[in-house]
């Protein structure tokens, strides 16, 4: 897999200081992926998980001693099936406070993968391509992300 890792290899580590600096205690990562209309891939949250119902984009935490770009290429393969085949570029963070009351930050990234489907879901309960300027009902951060 070609990846933005390996052509700006100090781009992670600075971004994980960063965040450990400013009190972050948890790692994310989200990936965005466009289908060939330009929609986004989005996963709905089960109604009876933390922040259930809203619609977010592929990922999930990374694993201790695990990198940003091995997390990205498990989480979206654990969520929906897809490979990563490349890491195109950083999108941005945000900072939550997860389920379990601790500081998150959440690190995006575009990313293209091989196939766009069949999506299939292992931990939520739907998925849509959604066009960037008619977004469901994502959080206020993902919006501002997705420039919606």
């Amino acid at each position: 897999m070609t990846s933005l890792f390996v052509t700006e290899p100090g781009l992670a580590p600075g971004l994980l200081a960063e965040a450990a600096e400013a009190g972050v205690a948890k790692f994310v990562v989200g990936a965005l992926i466009h289908d060939r209309d330009g929609r986004v891939l989005l996963l709905r949250r089960r109604p009876e998980d933390f922040l259930g119902g809203l619609w977010e984009l592929p990922g999930g935490g990374v694993e201790p001693g695990e990198e940003l770009g091995q997390a990205l290429e498990r989480e979206v393969l654990e969520e929906t099936g897809l490979t990563v085949d490349e890491v195109t570029g950083y999108v941005g963070a945000f900072d939550y406070t997860s389920g379990s009351g601790r500081p998150t930050r959440q690190f995006t990234f575009a990313v293209t993968v091989g196939r766009h489907g069949p999506v299939v879901l292992s931990e939520h309960g739907d998925w849509t391509w959604a066009d960037r300027g008619r977004l469901p009902e994502v959080s206020d951060e993902t919006r501002a992300l997705l420039g919606g």
